[in-house]
């Protein structure tokens, strides 16, 4: 079973967190189901980058990524190399170390139009 370490965030894991995670689920319904309350504006239907995080390590034992989830991580705050939408990051059987950007653009919450 993988490891998957969560770095700190200061509002939805300020101390961070180290999960035991079953391969097969996707990083999202993970972090979800270990109190991590990363926002999922569109219920993790890959329409919007809310979930967005950054795989420090173990990127590529991922799920790939869809050509729908590029073009939406392409409108992402904060996009790297390492950029996923972990709606759609499903696990495999290596140890991950996932980094959740500081920002996220949701008008919704921000009160856009």
């Amino acid at each position: 079973m993988p490891q998957i370490v969560f770095l700190p965030h200061p509002k939805l894991c300020p101390d961070g967190a180290v999960i035991d995670a079953p391969a097969g689920k996707t990083l999202c319904d993970i972090m979800l189901e270990n109190d991590i309350h990363i926002e999922h504006a569109c219920e993790k239907s890959c329409a919007c980058t809310t979930c967005h995080v950054l795989v420090r390590e173990g990127f590529s034992s991922l799920s790939e990524a869809s050509e729908t989830e590029e073009d939406l991580l392409d409108k992402a705050w904060g996009l790297e190399a390492v950029s996923r939408l972990s709606c759609q990051s499903v696990v495999a059987d290596q140890d991950l170390v996932v980094e959740i950007p500081k920002y996220t653009i949701n008008h919704a919450s921000e009160g856009g139009h």
